[in-house]
């Protein structure tokens, strides 16, 4: 077992932030995947508990509402389930000591590179160059590309197209939606290709998208833009994980700070009978 260190029932501060709080004001900042909604609705039903809470930040002091950093699939479920409150881990978007954003890429299999191309080229805006490695990589770090593809074979392609954040938002979505439903999807955290192809021997290709700063989600949060599923990676430190909260104390006719007193309670029983836990280290987990 990973080595690991009580929280002492003096350090509340010391815990990841676990607040209850409306779910219509919490803002997805990615789409939802519809295939996955449906199973995590029956699933959250039939153990009736809130296993990994989602992360949210607050938008700003003038906005009450929260983007929601990760756990889009489990806010839709909440929200289309009719809870009219969510348990939610609140992290400081603005301090590196908390989260960090990172970006996913993603690995396209099992198509053939004739019809993954053939898809690409319906999405209307978007231009395609061959280019090579360091030309692409340096393009998209100036934002010059919307993203830019190689291929199985090691063919490096720019992509071009949009002239601010928000067009270049739509055009990531439809050049994901050209291909998401023909083919799987893995995330990557590496851009080179072998690499991947170690992995996926019936790689198509491999999309490589932009890194995002924080402001840009939220800009984009604040009117309703989402950037596509599987592209932003936060990293949070000190995440609450496994916290098995009763789904009945989020639906209650209650009012939320009464079910915020509730949830400060529940903590200090947790704290008091030592079973939150704080482990260091790095993991690799199996069994997600």
């Amino acid at each position: 077992m990973p080595y690991s260190l009580p929280i002492p029932t003096s350090l509340t501060a010391e815990i990841p932030r676990l607040e209850i709080v409306p779910t219509e004001s919490l803002v997805v900042h990615e789409q939802n995947d519809n295939q996955r909604t449906g199973p995590l609705v029956a699933r959250l039903e039939a153990e009736g508990m809130i296993k990994n809470p989602p992360i949210i930040a607050s938008m700003g002091e003038d906005d009450p509402r929260y983007v929601v950093l990760d756990g889009a699939n489990r806010t839709t479920a909440l929200s289309q389930m009719g809870y009219p409150h969510a348990l939610a881990q609140v992290v400081d978007y603005e301090s590196e000591a908390e989260v960090n954003l990172a970006t996913w890429h993603h690995v396209v299999a099992g198509m053939d590179a004739e019809t993954f191309t053939g898809m690409l080229a319906t999405v209307e805006g978007l231009e395609y160059r061959p280019t090579d490695y360091n030309r692409a990589r340096a393009a998209l770090a100036r934002r010059e590309l919307v993203s830019y593809i190689v291929s199985a074979s090691g063919m490096v392609f720019a992509v071009r197209g949009g002239s601010d954040l928000h067009s270049r938002c739509l055009l990531l979505n439809q050049m994901v939606d050209s291909y998401k439903e023909h083919g799987r999807i893995y995330r990557s955290a590496t851009d080179h290709v072998a690499q991947v192809r170690n992995l996926y021997e019936d790689l198509t290709a491999l999309v490589v998208f932009p890194h995002h700063e924080p402001a840009e989600i939220l800009e984009l949060a604040r009117v309703s833009a989402k950037l596509p599923a599987g592209i932003t990676r936060h990293i949070i430190n000190r995440r609450a994980l496994r916290v098995n909260y009763p789904l009945a104390e989020l639906k209650a006719d209650r009012p939320i700070e009464e079910k915020r007193e509730r949830l400060n309670e529940w903590i200090k029983a947790k704290l008091a009978a030592k079973e939150i836990r704080y482990y260091p280290e790095s993991t690799y987990l199996f069994d997600e």
